[in-house]
């Protein structure tokens, strides 16, 4: 059986934490600032995903558990 690929989409916004969640960065964060509230201008880090989208997230990264 041929070795899985890994998503490279996926292996650049995803990581793995230790314990099998998935993070993600939180949206909203690029460009147009004058617009945004302060409180979107903070919003940084990560987020921890739904569990439904972690099972998505775990087909495309086969070798990250």
């Amino acid at each position: 059986m041929p070795k899985l690929k890994t998503k490279s989409g996926a292996k650049k916004r995803f990581k793995m934490t230790a314990s099998g969640l998935v993070k993600a960065g939180k949206a909203v964060k690029r460009h147009r600032f004058i617009s945004k509230t302060s409180r979107q201008k903070r919003a940084k880090g990560m987020l921890v995903l739904s569990d439904r989208d972690t099972a998505r997230v775990k087909m495309w990264m086969p070798y990250d558990r």
